[in-house]
């Protein structure tokens, strides 16, 4: 779809995981990320989520 990527596509352009995107998708936190039928669809000019900052134990 013009102007728009999948998932598959901004996991490979943001250097994560399918799932991760999907996740970040049902979150709400990628700005214009919508559900088109059972597939995420993600603007292509949407920016990554910022990672959290925390320490792991």
């Amino acid at each position: 779809m013009n102007g728009y990527l999948t998932v598959q596509e901004a996991a490979t352009k943001w250097g994560v995981t399918d799932r991760q995107v999907q996740l970040w998708c049902k979150a709400g936190k990628i700005l214009g990320a919508t559900m088109l039928s059972r597939i995420w669809i993600i603007p292509d000019n949407a920016e990554r989520p910022k990672a959290k900052q925390g320490k792991r134990s």
